[in-house]
């Protein structure tokens, strides 16, 4: 198993968890909460795939992704109860998963000869698609239209891997670096509560 396999798992499984417990907190039962935790899981690389014309969706050619985020959603239903003390940890899978779906995006965008802001895009809708969806049918404001730094740290570490990789880096290594960018800006926006500016009245 591939590193990036490995964290492409653990963020699925960390977006699961998330999505799961966005239908708990909205008092859905246990459909609507693995209907959240699976969009959350694959929404994004799902249509990343559809807009690529890549058919079908990675999800159903490896089921794995499938049978994960529908197993961490019935975790999370059962285990909701708990689930506050590990908020702390999952904020850090979902940076982790945000990372890696990010440059997973990306870099599928490029094998498809997409240009800069076409990979961009890409990257970007496959870390993100998945939670807008998510917070659409929880009736909620999407996140990356919030205050936080989300969808401008998968900016940055898709921009990034476009400039590596056509700065001739190493593939591999290439990739690391833009999911470490990734994770880091997305942890240290949450640790100093991070934002970006808003107009003012």
């Amino acid at each position: 198993m591939s590193l990036l396999y490995a964290l492409d798992l653990v963020g699925t499984a960390a977006f699961a968890a998330s999505g799961a417990l966005a239908g708990i907190r909205r008092k859905m039962d246990l459909f609507g909460v693995m209907v959240l935790g699976l969009v959350t899981a694959i929404g994004g690389g799902t249509l990343r795939d559809l807009l690529l014309g890549d058919n079908p969706p990675f999800c159903f050619k490896n089921e794995t992704y499938l049978y994960l985020a529908v197993a961490v959603s019935l975790l999370t239903f059962a285990l909701y109860r708990h689930m506050n003390s590990m908020r702390q940890s999952l904020l850090f899978f979902d940076a982790i998963g945000l990372g890696t779906f990010v440059v997973i995006g990306t870099e599928k965008a490029l094998y498809f000869k997409l240009g800069l802001l076409g990979a961009v895009i890409m990257g970007v809708i496959t870390a993100t698609a998945g939670g807008i969806t998510r917070d659409v049918l929880a009736n909620q404001i999407p996140l990356i239209l919030r205050k936080e730094i989300y969808a401008s740290a998968c900016l940055t570490g898709s921009i990034l891997l476009v400039l590596l990789v056509h700065a001739g880096t190493d593939r591999s290594l290439a990739l690391l670096i833009a999911a470490a960018t990734v994770i880091a800006v997305r942890l240290l926006a949450i640790r100093f509560n991070w934002a970006l500016p808003r107009a003012q009245d």
